[in-house]
């Protein structure tokens, strides 16, 4: 498998993207890390640095400017990641089903993933996640509507849900 790595601007900072030859969707990060997470879930892959594809990057920029649906319309992959299989994996799936605008505590995220009970092991999966943004983590929040635990920072995850027309206690 071969990745190529490409930086673009967002209002939120630079993205780092990891995309196959086909275009799909491998890892994200919001600048630095995207190296070394796509090494761990990809170790066979071979990096090289190149331009995003033009679709991808006209998706984020279409969720950037208001179109919420924008982000499900890109295509993305975890098939041959190191933490394909699992309940890891399985809260990687499930975050592809909440939909922008809306709020899911940890502790459900492990109910849909399939451990209920396990809110702690979804709050760790969702921090390996490899494509935020996109596999929409910042969407979980804590079961008293606070903001915890987002590898971009707390303050993208807030901005995200505001773009998102998420309701924040």
């Amino acid at each position: 498998m071969h990745l190529t790595l490409s930086r673009l601007d967002s209002p939120i900072g630079p993205l780092a993207l990891a995309c196959d030859d086909a275009g799909t969707v491998r890892g994200l990060s919001f600048g630095d890390g995207l190296t070394g997470a796509m090494r761990r879930e990809y170790p066979g892959a071979a990096l090289g640095e190149g331009e995003a594809p033009a679709a991808v990057a006209q998706e984020i920029a279409a969720y950037f400017d208001g179109d919420r649906a924008a982000l499900t319309r890109i295509d993305w992959s975890l098939e041959g990641a190191a933490a394909g299989d699992g309940f890891q994996a399985r809260v990687w799936r499930a975050l592809a089903n909440v939909p922008a605008g809306v709020t899911i505590s940890y502790g459900e995220m492990a109910k849909r993933a399939g451990e209920p009970g396990a809110a702690q092991a979804a709050g760790t999966a969702l921090n390996r996640n490899p494509i935020p943004l996109i596999l929409a983590c910042h969407r979980v929040i804590g079961a008293d509507g606070s903001l915890t635990g987002f590898g971009g920072g707390l303050g993208r995850k807030e901005w995200l849900l505001r773009h998102e027309g998420a309701l924040l206690i």
